[in-house]
């Protein structure tokens, strides 16, 4: 039997005790939840007594919006991360594989990219999208999401990974550049990919800043808008709250479960490139 040192038992120890930190919130979101208004939750005993019920999750789908704006965020999300991997995987190549004047420079403009703070370019971009008549719209949220500037640089830095015999080849064999981009870089890519469409998917679900500006009509709404909105407007205590924040975490954690593999891989790539 393999013998484990103190060390790794400390690590193991340390390790789940900051599970158990995370998961806190959660049990105490999912118990609360399920209580009947107005019932003590002031202490950890409280969370676990009897009367429950899931006639809340029943009213809180049946008088709010809250499936809408679910829709809403996964279809933002969705848009968001296909144009997003498809424009920033084209810039890449461009810049790693083609030969054109300046495309040292852009390649500069998009490292001096990451140096401003995201806040920092609200208003010009609110001015912008007001210009282009996109306030208020599903375009007018999507499109200012899919520059990512991070993302050309580590498929840049991937693309300049595949052996430049390779390419070559491929277009002795008569193959253009798209056709080596999307037969050649494409697949060897798929790690870097697979890591910019998770970060992308999870940025555009938890955004709350740039929805809340553009967007004024309640049916447009994504979930980090509407929630507080709904909260203020429909309850007295914790447990509404607690059930529509519950609602809001099942697409999540089904995600999670479905492609748990892929996250921690991703996460691993973002590392080892970071």
């Amino acid at each position: 039997m393999k013998s484990v040192s103190l060390l790794q038992r400390i690590l193991l120890v340390v390790a789940l005790s900051l599970a158990v930190c995370f998961l806190i919130p959660v049990i105490w979101m999912l118990f609360v939840s399920v209580k009947t208004e107005g019932t003590p939750i002031k202490t950890l005993i409280d969370w676990f007594l009897p009367p429950y019920t899931f006639d809340n999750y029943a009213n809180v789908l049946a008088k709010t919006p809250i499936l809408r704006w679910m829709g809403n965020s996964l279809f933002i999300a969705l848009i968001k991360t296909v144009l997003t991997v498809l424009f920033t995987s084209l810039a890449a190549f461009a810049i790693s594989k083609l030969d054109f004047r300046y495309k040292h420079a852009i390649f500069l403009f998009f490292i001096a990219g990451l140096m401003i703070p995201g806040e920092a370019t609200i208003i010009p971009l609110y001015a912008v999208v007001k210009e282009m008549d996109l306030l208020d719209s599903y375009l007018g949220i999507i499109l200012p999401g899919i520059a990512a500037p991070l993302g050309v640089i580590i498929l840049k830095s991937f693309f300049d990974g595949v052996p430049k015999e390779l390419v070559e080849s491929a277009k002795m064999d008569g193959g253009g550049s798209f056709k080596i981009y999307s037969h050649i870089a494409l697949p060897l890519a798929k790690p870097a990919l697979s890591s910019i469409a998770i970060f992308t998917f999870i940025g555009s679900w938890n955004n709350f800043l740039w929805p809340y500006l553009s967007i004024t009509s309640e049916e447009l709404y994504t979930l980090p808008v509407g929630i507080p909105t709904l909260l203020s407007n429909y309850t007295v205590d914790y447990v509404t709250p607690m059930t529509v924040n519950a609602i809001a975490s099942i697409p999540v954690i089904i995600a999670f479960l479905l492609f748990e593999k892929q996250i921690v891989k991703g996460i691993s790539f973002s590392g080892i490139k970071g």
